[in-house]
């Protein structure tokens, strides 16, 4: 079982930046493919971002691409999604997912083949 931890969240003004975090194992950050995803209340669960980190793929949803960016820090064990210009649309749980056999077209555009989830983080926009 994949064992994925989130932190990050909070309490962020519209415009405002803020950066997620997610942990894993280093084995996972080399080999599988990540995603962030988030749901706001009584919305359905969104693709935000997915990377494989072997083949350099990546995806962005188109409303936040240019604003997020998902990194990695291998000595950390960590996998961040830096949120610039949020906005009050975008409060919502955000969760890690990582998936041993699957792709980034598969995982984000699909949303097939995730091995296991954070618990989540909470993301409020709100002035």
């Amino acid at each position: 079982q994949v064992q994925l931890v989130e932190s990050g969240g909070g309490l962020v003004q519209p415009g405002g930046s803020l950066r997620l975090s997610c942990t894993a194992s280093e084995y996972i950050l080399a080999y599988y493919t990540i995603g962030w995803f988030r749901q706001a209340q009584g919305k359905e669960r969104e693709a935000v971002s997915c990377v494989n980190y072997i083949d350099g793929s990546r995806n962005y949803a188109d409303s936040v691409n240019g604003r997020f960016t998902m990194s990695r820090d291998n000595a950390k064990s960590m996998v961040y999604l830096q949120m610039n210009d949020l906005k009050a649309e975008e409060t919502a749980v955000y969760y890690c997912t990582a998936g041993g056999l699957t792709t980034v077209q598969a995982m984000c555009e699909w949303d097939q083949g995730m091995d296991d989830w954070g618990k989540g983080t909470l993301v409020t926009v709100s002035s």
